[in-house]
């Protein structure tokens, strides 16, 4: 599926397959990005994949995520949506098997000559399930996943926790990875006023995307309670998608992948190899993109009215 109703064209060598990999449910950002991905032209999104977020039901709350998401856009999500794996990996040799992690494989392995990407907006279960089902797909994609702690040191974070297994599957392959530790991610910051500026004003999928994030903002619980600061969020997901537009070439040091403890303390072994870790985004270019591009769905919605 390719969203392509913009003055602009995208040189065809330029387009690149994307599936995107979402705990769409966990939190509230993942849908901006969702939203996001899914009205980007260079994009051809071959599939999207509900991810697992350590609760119960969470892949099949997420999948419903994902259908609310192409029901306010109006978009046709037939063969485009896929359950992955309802828990983390047991061990580092045992996939998890599920039709998300089917789809990789299958994606990967297919004679296509434009780029794959795949993004984690959670855990990196499917992926790593993937590689063990099909070692082969290793130098066939790129991963791009918002998780882990600050380096050298790294520390406790949410994605990364709910399947240290799968990180240290992944560090150890040679698929290709593009890693937003959560000192990076936080750099999306949002104010409540902005969102209500910019995007709540653009339809029913504004409204949505500003409302639920609202009504996460206000959940109690001590994770929220320390969270959350009255009037501001952090769009943590989004340079998942900013960095397949433009893919900030000087914002990133080469590391070799650490090993990574249960106390998700990084070990920097030297035996992997060296992944992308970025230092730096530009939210500026990642949020007014989102704004405009919601901006221009919106208005076209209403002209074809």
């Amino acid at each position: 599926m390719r969203y392509d109703a913009y003055r602009f064209k995208v040189p065809e060598e330029k387009i690149i397959r994307v599936i995107t990999n979402t705990d769409a449910k966990n939190e509230a950002d993942d849908q901006f990005a969702i939203v996001q991905t899914l009205l980007s032209p260079k994009f051809d999104n071959v599939g999207l994949i509900a991810a697992h977020y350590g609760r119960e039901n969470a892949v099949e709350k997420s999948y419903i995520e994902l259908e609310k998401i192409f029901e306010l856009m109006e978009f046709d999500s037939k063969d485009l949506l896929f359950r992955g794996a309802e828990h983390g990996l047991s061990d580092t040799k045992t996939p998890v098997v599920s039709d998300g992690a089917k789809l990789i494989v299958r994606e990967a392995m297919k004679e296509d000559k434009r780029p794959l990407f795949v993004t984690f907006m959670g855990p990196l279960t499917d992926l790593a399930s993937a590689y063990l089902m099909e070692p082969a797909i290793a130098n066939r994609l790129t991963a791009i996943w918002i998780g882990g702690g600050k380096y050298p040191v790294g520390g406790p974070e949410f994605n990364l926790g709910n399947d240290i297994n799968a990180a240290n599957v992944v560090f150890a392959s040679k698929i290709p990875v593009w890693q937003v530790p959560k000192n990076v991610y936080e750099m999306m910051p949002v104010s409540f006023a902005e969102l209500e500026d910019r995007v709540a004003p653009m339809g029913k999928l504004g409204a949505y995307l500003c409302d639920q994030l609202q009504e996460h903002s206000m959940e109690e619980g001590p994770r929220m309670n320390a969270f959350r600061t009255g009037e501001s969020w952090v769009l943590g997901d989004s340079p998942a998608v900013g960095l397949m537009l433009y893919e900030h070439r000087f914002s990133f040091d080469w590391i070799q992948a650490p090993y990574i403890t249960q106390e998700m303390q990084y070990v920097h072994t030297g035996l992997n190899r060296p992944i992308r870790v970025y230092n730096n985004i530009d939210p500026r270019l990642i949020l007014e993109d989102f704004y405009s591009k919601l901006s221009l769905f919106t208005k076209r919605k209403n002209s074809d009215k």
